[in-house]
């Protein structure tokens, strides 16, 4: 059982991931090597995430993750997970300004299911790490990709050959109990991160996904909003699951731009999540207009305003300017601030420094403390 009981969100809070450190890289290079084996690898990885740990203990944040060290993509290495899901080589173009990811993707081979999942021990070994070396005023936090991004990204391949309904199903059971053996791990601090949100920021990108799908708009928010839901539905009372949405993030680069306009009702209004950690760190993102839909007095907004793509540190009076203009929409109780999305969604990571890095956290901490009180 963890030491701290999570009943709302940080003011201080993070998306998750790090930059890989030095002998994660080199680990990692030597294990693709074969110079090295899984054992070593692990004992390098359990090393610098109880390293990790520690720093983020040590510059203030109160939510702690393990960086997401173990990990090659945010979203394929858990998809790839699931009973039923394999990631493979593909002639895939990467989407993003000015950069290539690697030719990996996911596909459908058989019923999808969760069980015995290998990062329930990931998580296991960041809760022990956070209560060896907390306070008791942290706590663990783990992301995952949100269920939209199998559901709505593969369409169930050729296994469930068009019985998209089928799929469904199967998606939302696997996630319950994905969330349900979490919770027994222990884990009370849970994020899904859901990039497929942005099929909707731009007329362009809107007119796509209903060519490929042959739905209308509505309909398509509507079934990711009912995927979330039903995933949810089920979750113990003390346990926080989040929401993160961004518009890309992969050397510093990204895939699209546009507001919330088009989702706000389904996010604010619809959406059961215990928080909604939002993209605001440049124009790309739109203006605060669309938090206008903001409906519940027990949601937590995290505002994404410091950037995790440059080192520069933003101007602190201008941030806490957003974070009022913001609090026009919402109840300032009910914002948080953080990154607009992790350092390190691959293990490539942005173009910044480590320290740059934690800079860029304390800028966090030091503007929410300055604006909300010490949390």
């Amino acid at each position: 059982m963890s030491k701290t009981t999570v009943k709302s969100l940080f003011k201080a809070d993070h998306v998750g991931s790090f930059l890989r450190t030095e002998p994660i890289k080199k680990a990692r290079e030597a294990y693709l090597n074969g110079e090295i084996d899984q054992e070593a690898l692990k004992a390098t990885e359990d090393q610098e995430i109880e390293k990790l740990v520690q720093k983020q203990i040590e510059v203030g944040l109160k939510p702690i993750t393990d960086g997401e060290f173990r990990r090659s993509w945010w979203h394929l290495d858990f998809l790839a997970g699931l009973e039923g899901v394999e990631l493979f080589e593909t002639e895939y173009v990467s989407n993003f300004k000015g950069a290539k990811t690697k030719n990996n993707a996911i596909k459908v081979v058989d019923r999808v299911d969760f069980h015995d999942h290998y990062m329930l021990g990931h998580f296991t070994f960041l809760k022990e790490a956070v209560d060896k070396y907390g306070d008791g005023s942290q706590v663990a936090k783990f992301s995952i990709p949100s269920p939209n991004m199998l559901f709505t990204r593969i369409q169930g391949d050729e296994f469930y050959n068009g019985n998209i309904e089928q799929f469904y199903l199967d998606t939302v059971v696997t996630y319950k109990k994905a969330i349900k053996a979490f919770y027994d791990a222990g884990c009370r601090y849970l994020q899904l991160d859901d990039t497929s949100w942005i099929d909707f920021v731009s007329e362009e990108r809107i007119q796509a996904v209903e060519e490929k799908l042959g739905m209308n708009v509505q309909d398509i928010i509507e079934t990711r909003v009912r995927c979330l839901n039903d995933v949810i539905s089920e979750k113990p009372d003390d346990m926080i699951i989040t929401m993160h949405i961004c518009r890309g993030n992969f050397k510093s680069t990204y895939i699209t731009s546009g507001g919330y306009d088009h989702i706000s009702d389904a996010i604010f209004a619809q959406l059961n999540v215990d928080g909604l950690f939002l993209e605001y760190d440049d124009k790309r993102s739109g203006d605060f207009e669309p938090l206008k839909s903001f409906k519940r007095e027990d949601q937590t907004v995290v505002l994404g305003l410091i950037t995790s793509k440059f080192p520069e540190l933003e101007d602190a009076e201008n941030i806490k300017a957003k974070i009022k203009e913001a609090s026009q929409y919402i109840p300032l109780g009910n914002l948080s601030l953080s990154p607009q999305c992790g350092f390190s969604s691959t293990e490539e990571g942005n173009i910044l420094t480590e320290e740059e890095q934690w800079d860029k956290i304390r800028h966090v901490i030091e503007i929410a403390d300055n604006v909300w009180g010490n949390n």
